[in-house]
């Protein structure tokens, strides 16, 4: 492909730029990167480097200059639209750039020197031996065959300068993913400058290797941390931290142009005039009716012995309040696009194992350790692969933040040489009741209980219990932490089956209602007026709450509060009980009365004669019999209401 000529433009000389290197990186576990770069820069220099796209915003956000001497300009870069910005306004686009003949074309009508000579850009082409331009001077049209190394010069240094800088945009579009950032500092002197920024990066992610010992003592903790570079830019020798906390971290859209929109104001005019042509008068029309008014509009809504584990480098721990980073000892070297693996931690920790029980249904423990942190530095959150003394893999188990002193359990298995049962019950234990008219409210203890049976096959060691906690109700035995987990206890299991009982109580209240509220005082009911066998359960004395409340006297305490007055009322209701049998038996009879009555009627009607008489004197009997047994029943239904009115007297 031939060259593209050269446009000469008078152009500044562009100052000195420098790339710093890579010197320290800083990753932290809420996904950012503190990358800082430095060295040395000479007087008027200015600092160079690359960046992400996607990391544009948090350069712009978090740069930080450190400077001894000079003084800070300002940054640039490209615009987010790089081709877009850099030709807006010019005579040509992009694709012009394919090839000079295409070039210069697109620069029609412009003033050029070419050949030695100058005029208006008319046409271009490629020829034999050349390029072919057409210049149209003061005197006519001129035919040039330009050489390889000759040149055609735009005479406008303004545009001239414009389309260098849209070439320059147009090769750094070329790397869409990136943007090329310049800071211009003032100095008069030499000096050590650095900078940093603070953008998005992969989180970096701990792993551990945890080596039990053959019995309770010290477990070996080995950290391991998962790199990965991603910032553009290869790390050569630098000082990586790893960095453990929980910072607030934001994005704004800073490299982002943002237009606001704003109302629009019409143009106003001259207002027009319109004048209506007279038609002449029209014969008058009858008035209409009213017409109904418009609906109103409604706004609308939107919604074997193994080798020696070998030995790790240590990092040096550093904590501060709610973080700590741990600074690898030795300069680390990962190239961009690289994922790196590097060790940061080789700690001794107090251990002991253990069976953790999380869940009473399960059928075996889990085989865990209880690690203490002996270090000075918070461990962070990461899943250790479990070995034990001689390297055989036991099972992951996933760790918790570890404060300095702090203890944590680590399960890696189930133990399945351990076997449990479980069982619940409950029991309800009254201790005292309480009177209320028409109402016994018993106090009562509720009590739960979860069995445990535990055949550990000879082994002995201590089990740590996860129980849930139960609103209201107090635990019965010893808790040795609360957390979310529930309540912690603990027990030692000597080698032979036991069953271990955890139980818990509330207090409770039960209402016994003496008689039904719906059927009003029972003092003003009328036994004429209800169905006294459909409503038997409802009155007092009646089926149910005697009963009830005899069960509860049977299990109240001798001593227990209100104990004397449930009997008084117990008995009452028994008595109440008797007479209301009584008036039941008698409203029987005064049924059975008021039948016989009927069919005597009847009787009475259908004779005459001699056989009339008789049937009249029965008549006269039967209705005798049925005041008296209407009688007797509402003297037993009274007995009876006097004796209701006397228990809810002794109830308040």
């Amino acid at each position: 492909m031939r060259r593209a000529l050269l446009f000469a433009a008078c152009l500044a000389s562009p100052a000195l730029a420098e790339e710093l290197p890579v010197r320290a990186v800083t990753l932290s576990n809420a996904g950012l990167a503190e990358i800082e770069r430095g060295g040395r820069l000479e007087p008027g220099a200015t600092i160079t480097f690359r960046v992400p796209v996607e990391d544009v915003d948090d350069v712009l956000k978090s740069l930080v200059l450190r400077d001894p001497a000079g003084t800070v300009e300002g940054l640039r870069l490209p615009a987010q639209e790089i081709e877009a910005e850099a030709f807006r306004g010019l005579p040509l686009k992009p694709m012009d750039f394919e090839n000079r003949a295409s070039l210069l074309r697109a620069l029609r009508g412009q003033v050029v020197q070419a050949g030695g000579s100058t005029g208006r850009l008319a046409d271009a082409e490629e020829a034999e031996g050349g390029l072919r331009v057409s210049l149209l001077s003061e005197t006519g049209l001129r035919l040039l065959l330009l050489r390889e190394g000759e040149e055609v010069q735009l005479t406008d240094a303004a545009l001239a300068a414009r389309i260098a800088r849209a070439a320059e945009a147009l090769a750094a579009a070329r790397a869409a993913d990136e943007r090329q950032v310049e800071i211009r500092l003032r100095a008069d002197v030499a000096r050590e400058v650095s900078f940093a920024t603070v953008t998005g990066a992969p989180l970096w992610k701990p792993s551990y290797r945890l080596l039990l010992p053959e019995a309770t003592g010290e477990a070996r903790l080995q950290g391991w941390a998962v790199v990965e570079n991603r910032s553009g830019a290869d790390w050569a020798g630098v000082r990586l931290s790893l960095v453990s906390g929980n910072p607030a971290a934001y994005r704004q859209a800073l490299y982002t142009p943002i237009r606001v929109e704003r109302p629009e104001l019409p143009v106003r005019a001259a207002e027009q005039v319109q004048v209506a042509a007279d038609t002449g008068p029209q014969p008058p029309l009858p008035p209409m009716p009213a017409a109904a008014p418009a609906p109103a509009m409604r706004a609308m809504r939107m919604e074997g012995a193994p080798a020696p584990v070998a030995a790790m480098a240590q990092a040096a721990a550093e904590s501060t309040a709610g973080r700590v980073a741990f600074t690898l000892p030795s300069p680390v070297s990962v190239r961009g696009g690289e994922t790196a693996n590097l060790p940061f931690l080789d700690a001794r920790l107090p251990m002991e194992r253990v069976w953790w029980v999380q869940e009473t249904e399960a059928r075996n423990p889990l085989n865990a350790v209880r690690l203490r942190n002996a270090g000075g530095a918070v461990l962070p959150d990461g899943l250790a692969a479990v070995f034990d003394a001689k390297g055989a893999y036991l099972g992951d188990a996933q760790l918790r933040a570890l404060q300095s002193g702090e203890q944590r359990l680590l399960a890696f298995a189930r133990d399945r040489d351990v076997a449990m049962t479980s069982s619940a019950a409950s029991a309800e234990r009254p201790v005292g009741v309480e009177l209320r008219r028409g109402v016994v409210v018993l106090a009562s203890i509720l009590r739960e209980e979860v069995a445990l049976a535990v055949d550990p096959r000879g082994a002995r060691g201590r089990m740590v219990l996860d129980l849930p906690r139960r609103v209201g109700a107090k635990p019965l035995f010893t808790i040795v932490a609360e957390g979310d987990f529930g309540l912690r206890t603990e027990t030692v299991l000597e080698g032979t089956p036991t069953t271990l009982r955890f139980a818990w109580e509330r207090d409770g209240r039960t209402e016994v209602p003496i008689l039904d509220q719906g059927l009003g005082d029972p003092v003003l009911l009328r036994w004429r007026e209800i169905d006294v066998e459909a409503s038997l359960r409802r009155l007092p004395g009646g089926a149910g709450s005697l009963e009830t409340l005899r069960s509860v006297l049977q299990r109240l305490p001798p001593d227990a509060a209100g104990r004397p007055a449930l009997e008084a009322v117990v008995a009452g209701l028994g008595e109440a009980r008797r007479l209301l049998d009584t008036a039941r038996a008698a409203i029987r009879q005064y049924a059975t009365a008021e039948a016989a009555l009927g069919r005597a009627r009847a009787a009475a009607e259908d004779r005459s004669g001699a056989e009339r008489e008789e049937a009249r004197r029965r008549l006269n009997q039967a209705s005798l019999a049925a005041e008296r047994a209407g009688a007797a029943a509402d003297t037993a239904w009274e007995a009876w209401q006097r004796q209701v009115s006397e228990v809810l007297t002794k109830t308040g």
